[in-house]
């Protein structure tokens, strides 16, 4: 079964999630940024999920996980939580 590592932000707007990006993007700390800004509990870590297996999260984020390019800030993914931006880390087949 394949397995991924990855890390994200967890924001309850898309115009928030797009602002966040954009700061990633010129440069920003992804993992200072989780600290500062993610709704979710991983951000006291930076945003680190762990390694998951395929199935473990909501549709739409592991569509992202299991099919996205590697070390690449993806969003905003809308799920029932809000928008996330996620780096995938690493991935096994």
């Amino acid at each position: 079964m394949a397995t991924a590592t990855a890390r994200h932000i967890l924001v309850s707007t898309e115009a928030e999630c797009e602002r966040l990006k954009q700061e990633i993007e010129n440069g920003g700390d992804f993992a200072e940024i989780a600290r500062a800004h993610s709704a979710c509990p991983s951000g006291r870590s930076g945003g680190q999920l762990g390694q998951f297996s395929q199935g473990q999260m909501v549709p739409e984020f592991d569509q992202v996980v299991f099919t996205g390019e590697l070390n690449t800030v993806h969003g905003p993914i809308k799920t029932q939580f809000g928008y996330h931006l996620v780096e995938i880390t690493s991935r096994s087949e």
